[in-house]
C-alpha cells in the first residue's frame, strides 16, 4: 500500500523529512478496523513527532492523526462496525498513523462521518472536534457556572484549527458568550464567521482589551497556543475561581501567578483516553457521534481552509511547512492517493 514516512528528522524544506512510501497491508485483530483512508488533515503534531520522534529498527515512521474513510475488514471482536461504513476519527499517537492507505484504529475512538460532508470537508475536523470538546466540556466544564465570573469564555488563538471548533461547539452546545482572539484582519474576520461574540488582538494586552468589552470578568480561559506568553495577561482578567486550560507545549509553565485568583489549571491531551485505554475511552466515539449530529443540523461547519490535493510526500511537506509558519487559518487537508 501507498504511505508516507520518514526515516530522519529532518526539516520540512528537506526532500527527505517526508518521503513516498510502499508498506504491506496491515490486517485487524482484536477490536481494531481496517479503513480505506479517503482523505487527511495535518496538525501541529505531525510537525512535531517528525522533528522529534525517530525512526526506529531501520523502519519508517508513518505520521497522521485525522482521517476520513470507509471500513475495509474489522478484527473478530469489533462489533460496532461493518465493511462499507464511511468513519471519521482521530487515532492513537502510540500506532502508526493515517498517512497511509490503509490504517488500524480501534473501533472505539471512531465515530461515524457525517452525512452531509465529503471525505475531504470531514477530515479537518476529528481531532480538533475532540481537543475542544474534551476540554470545554471535560476539563474546564463552561456548562457549570463560576460563581461571580462572568459567563464568557476567551480562546487563545482563535482562528487556528482548535479555536475555529472550538468557538463553533460553544456556540452550540453552551450560552457562554465567546471572546476570539485573531491579529490580522483576514483571521479576524474568520473567527467573527464561525460565531464569536466578540475579537480581540493577542498582539497587543489582552487584559485591557477584554475589560473593555463591558462584560466583566471571563470565567474560562482556553489557551491553544503560546501560553507561556499569557501567563501575565490572563491571571489578571480571568475571574477569581475560574478555570483555565491550555493544549500546547511550552518549554516552561508557572502556574504561581494563579494561586491568587485559585484559578485551576487543566490540561488536554486528547490521546490521553487511547494511551492509557481509559475506562471511558468510547467517551470518544460518543463525542465524535455528537459533532456528525451537530453538522448534519447545520450547527456545526468544517474548517477547512486550504486542500491541498493528492496525499504525497510533496504535499505533506508543504502542509508542514505552513504550519510551521504559524500563519494557517483553519485546517489544511489532503484527500486521495496517487493512482
Amino acid at each position: 500500500m501507498k504511505a508516507i514516512g520518514y526515516y530522519e528528522n529532518l526539516p520540512s524544506s528537506d526532500p527527505k523529512s517526508l518521503v513516498d512510501l510502499d508498506l504491506p497491508k496491515p490486517s485487524p485483530t482484536g477490536r481494531d478496523i481496517l479503513v480505506e483512508v479517503k482523505a487527511i488533515s495535518v496538525n501541529p503534531v505531525d510537525t512535531k513527532i517528525r522533528q522529534g520522534r525517530a525512526a526506529s529498527n531501520g523502519q519508517p515512521e508513518v505520521l497522521g492523526w485525522d482521517a476520513t474513510g470507509v471500513v475495509a475488514a474489522i478484527g473478530p471482536e469489533v462489533t460496532g462496525y461493518a465493511p462499507g461504513d464511511k468513519v471519521w476519527y482521530a487515532g492513537d499517537i502510540s500506532r502508526p498513523g493515517t498517512n497511509s492507505e490503509f490504517h488500524l484504529v480501534d473501533e472505539r475512538i471512531v465515530g461515524r462521518m457525517p452525512e452531509t460532508l465529503g471525505f475531504s470537508a470531514a477530515a479537518a475536523l476529528p481531532l480538533t472536534a475532540l481537543t475542544a470538546y474534551e476540554m470545554l466540556f471535560d476539563r474546564l466544564k463552561v456548562t457549570e457556572p463560576v460563581a461571580g465570573g462572568a459567563k464568557a469564555a476567551l480562546i487563545i488563538g482563535g482562528s487556528g484549527g482548535v479555536g475555529s471548533i472550538a468557538i463553533q461547539l460553544l456556540r452550540a452546545l453552551s450560552d457562554v458568550s465567546v471572546i476570539a482572539t485573531a491579529s490580522r484582519p483576514e483571521t479576524q474576520a474568520w473567527v467573527k464567521e464561525l460565531g464569536a461574540h466578540h475579537v480581540v488582538d493577542h498582539s497587543q494586552p489582552l487584559a485591557k482589551q477584554v475589560a473593555a468589552l463591558g462584560i466583566g470578568a471571563p470565567s474560562f480561559v482556553f489557551s491553544t497556543t503560546h501560553s507561556d506568553s499569557y501567563i501575565s495577561e490572563v491571571t489578571s482578567l480571568v475571574a477569581p475561581q475560574g478555570r483555565y486550560g491550555l493544549i500546547d507545549d511550552p518549554a516552561a509553565f508557572d502556574i504561581m501567578p494563579f494561586k491568587g485568583k485559585s484559578i485551576s489549571i487543566h490540561w488536554e491531551l486528547m490521546y490521553t483516553r487511547s494511551l492509557f485505554q481509559t475506562a471511558d475511552i468510547t467517551r470518544q466515539q460518543d463525542i465524535l457521534n455528537e459533532v456528525a449530529a451537530l453538522v448534519d443540523a447545520g450547527k456545526v461547519r468544517t474548517t477547512t481552509d486550504q486542500p491541498l490535493g493528492l496525499i504525497t510526500a510533496e504535499n505533506l511537506r508543504k502542509a508542514h511547512g505552513m504550519l510551521e509558519s504559524n500563519k494557517t487559518k483553519g485546517k489544511l487537508v489532503l484527500e486521495g492517493f496517487p493512482g
